[in-house]
């Protein structure tokens, strides 16, 4: 029987994908050493390998390629189907994978320097904020909100604002360790101690989202 849902194969397709990739991977490079205004397209094309052109027809103007380097990185630590509640996975478990696909988001080098970079230009274009928000962080805090009101929907939490919690969740991750690292006071926590503060924070947060705790709205 044939499979409908498959995207149709052709001689062109294998060679569009490698260029997209190629198209963001030199986006990611490229914003994250000279700025979003230091990048022009024509300096990401050649950094890509591809012409000015190939750029436009995958990516309709520079602000569109930004926002989707920031959502490729975001996705490499964190694909959709890691939010999705299943029955053979405990919740706490599942916490686990969630937190630290984000606690190694966040703290890794290309992160830090593009919260630096949004963080220098927030004064300036919030317009371009809002673009790195919408393609980053709220997608990121969306998916949570939905794995929560998934879980509580299954009777596995009691979650009454699955998107307050959501947040409350990735502020436990965060912790002061990836505020320091930020701002050039600290390093960020490695292995073992990476994942003994993803335990705790996962802990902390099942006692407070237990079946038995008190519903809050």
């Amino acid at each position: 029987m044939p499979n409908n849902l498959l995207p149709a194969s052709g001689p062109g397709r294998p060679k569009d994908l490698a260029k997209r990739k190629a198209i963001l991977e030199a986006a990611k490079t490229l914003f994250l050493s000279n700025g979003y205004d230091g990048s022009s397209m024509d300096a990401i094309a050649a950094e890509a390998g591809v012409s000015k052109l190939t750029v436009y027809s995958h990516f309709t103007d520079k602000e569109k390629l930004f926002a989707e380097a920031v959502k490729s990185k975001c996705e490499e630590q964190l694909p959709e189907l890691l939010f999705e509640l299943s029955d053979e996975v405990p919740v706490a478990q599942a916490l686990m994978s969630i937190g630290l696909g984000f606690h190694t988001l966040i703290n890794s080098r290309e992160s830090v320097e593009l919260h630096r970079v949004m963080v220098s230009l927030a004064a300036q274009d919030s317009t371009l904020s809002k673009v790195f928000y919408e393609a980053g962080p709220e997608r990121v805090l969306h998916g949570m909100e939905d794995f929560l009101r998934q879980a509580d929907q299954a009777g596995k939490l009691r979650v009454a604002n699955p998107l307050h919690a959501a947040d409350q969740f990735f502020c436990l991750i965060k912790g002061g360790s990836n505020f320091r690292l930020l701002i050039g006071c600290g390093e960020a926590l490695q292995d073992a101690e990476a994942e003994a503060h993803v335990r705790d924070a996962v802990e902390v947060f099942m006692r407070a989202f237990r079946l038995d705790a008190p519903r809050s709205e």
